[in-house]
Formats: structure tokens, C-alpha cells, sequence
């Protein structure tokens, strides 16, 4: 039984809390990192030019990914990522259609200033149902 913990991490928030949760199961750590970096300007919620924004208003928004894991052996997986504008970065849409999640329980949790996960998460089982997401948690 294998375990493997990732996270998209912008400023460092999500990745304390995927450490603190690769301890706590005794998970190795993996960083989604995007092909083009995010820059702070990228991230900018107030600017509808910014690219968190026009990747949040394309549903089909699809940010490259630098490099995927090897899932061999893994049955369980916790995908970390902020809330951006009350739901998850596209890059995550990216990365799960990267992943053979075949029989693996996936775990999905999230930081936030305010927003909660719900809609996130709703919007991923959606998305994928053949994927079984097992839990959602704003940490």
C-alpha cells in the first residue's frame, strides 16, 4: 500500500499543510509545478486581466504540467491546491487528466482565506466520475 501526496502550491501555504499531511499517513511529497510558472501578477484575484482570472473564467483552461509522478504501486493519493475565486486552479484539471487514478482512493483537500471547498470538489466529481474522491477538506 503506497501513498503519495501532491500539491500545487503558489505561496507556500498549501505546501506546509501537504507536509504536515505526508507526515501525519507517512506519504512521499510531490509538487505539481506548472510549465509556465505562475508569477504574482498571474495570481492578482483583482485584475481581470490576470491569469488566474482568464484561466478561471475557460472551464477548458489547461496549464501545462512540468512533470507528472509515477503512480506505480500508489492506491491512495491527496491532491492539494489553493482556492482561487472559489475553486481550484485549472493546472489541477491538468494534472488529474495526467494521472492513471484507476483504483486509486483520491483525496482532495484545499487552503483558503474564505472560500470554501465545496465547489471545488463538486466541480472535479463532476468532472471525473470515474475517479473516486473519498474526501474534501479545507485545511
Amino acid at each position: 500500500m503506497s501513498k503519495l501526496v501532491t500539491v500545487f502550491s503558489f505561496s507556500g501555504k498549501t505546501r506546509a499543510a501537504a507536509e504536515k499531511i505526508a507526515k501525519e499517513v507517512g506519504a512521499e511529497m510531490f509538487e505539481i509545478t506548472a510549465k509556465a510558472p505562475y508569477t504574482t501578477a498571474d495570481v492578482n484575484w483583482r485584475d481581470e486581466n490576470s491569469r488566474c482570472i482568464v484561466e478561471w473564467k475557460n472551464a477548458n483552461a489547461r496549464p501545462e504540467v512540468e512533470v507528472l509522478p509515477d503512480l506505480t504501486g500508489v492506491d491512495e493519493i491527496w491532491i492539494g491546491y489553493p482556492i482561487w475565486c472559489y475553486i481550484h486552479p485549472r493546472i489541477v484539471n491538468s494534472f488529474i487528466e495526467g494521472l492513471k487514478l484507476d483504483g486509486v482512493k483520491v483525496h482532495l483537500f484545499a487552503t483558503s482565506g474564505m472560500s470554501g471547498i465545496e465547489q471545488s470538489a463538486d466541480e472535479l466529481k463532476k468532472a471525473y466520475p470515474e475517479i473516486e474522491i473519498v474526501e474534501a477538506v479545507r485545511v
